[in-house]
């Protein structure tokens, strides 16, 4: 059994700092995950308005940021300031809205140029996330902000139901597309299709919702596990 006569004094201090920590972690880690979200969620949604505004300098830096982590091809971004808050591609075929490809004149095939193109005047801006991933962190923000209101009662969700609800739309989905898009030969009999903006956004919000469901109840009964009898850390 370890005392405090028997820590090494120039460990001590390292003891006694790490269970700081991890008391202030146990205590406020719903509310750093929720800030760092709504930070994530902000910034995308900022850049169209820095284009809009005229800071391109400070909007490149946001879309720079956010390149490695989505696509960003802007027939599956929204737009603001513009005549149309999405342009699907010809594709989607959806009724009553200018495509991508009018709107832009780019070739929808063009994947470098969808992802590079960040709007004009005209179309407006697109968000620094695509459609799908700003449903994922917007409903990942939610449930955390009803979860706190809660306080922290809501039990998790079952991975098998997280499974089926989270990551069974969105697979179906983005799977689907993606296959029916592929050149290959064996695949011709697989009608070609692309989602539409809405399908994202469902998709999307219901991966981001099941997965604060299942991530953030699990994360405080890890949390009160560890606890030792009074409560504290």
């Amino acid at each position: 059994m370890t005392t405090p006569e028997t820590i090494p004094p120039d460990t001590a201090g390292e003891i006694s700092l790490s269970s700081r920590v991890g008391s202030w972690l146990s205590r406020h880690y719903l509310g750093l995950i929720n800030t760092l979200l709504a930070i994530y969620l902000f910034l995308p949604l900022l850049a169209p308005v820095l284009m809009k505004t005229g800071q391109t300098g400070s909007a490149d830096a946001i879309y720079r940021f956010y390149r490695p982590y989505c696509h960003q091809l802007a027939f599956r971004s929204f737009f603001f300031f513009g005549e149309q808050l999405a342009y699907p591609r010809e594709l989607a075929g959806i009724d009553g809205l200018i495509t991508y490809e009018e709107a832009s004149g780019f070739d929808g095939e063009d994947l470098a140029a969808a992802a590079a193109f960040r709007g004009n005047e005209q179309m407006g801006y697109k968000t620094a996330l695509c459609q799908r991933d700003l449903a994922i962190y917007a409903s990942l923000l939610l449930f955390g902000l009803i979860f706190a209101f809660s306080k922290r009662k809501i039990k998790p969700l079952p991975w098998f139901a997280w499974l089926l609800l989270a990551l069974g739309p969105m697979g179906l989905d983005g799977a689907s597309q993606l296959i029916s898009q592929m050149d290959l030969p064996s695949l011709q009999w697989f009608a070609m299709r692309e989602s539409t903006p809405f399908l994202r956004v469902l998709t999307g919000a219901m991966f981001g919702w099941f997965s604060g469901w299942f991530g953030l109840p699990s994360i405080e009964e890890v949390i009160n596990e560890k606890k030792p009898p009074g409560g504290q850390v």
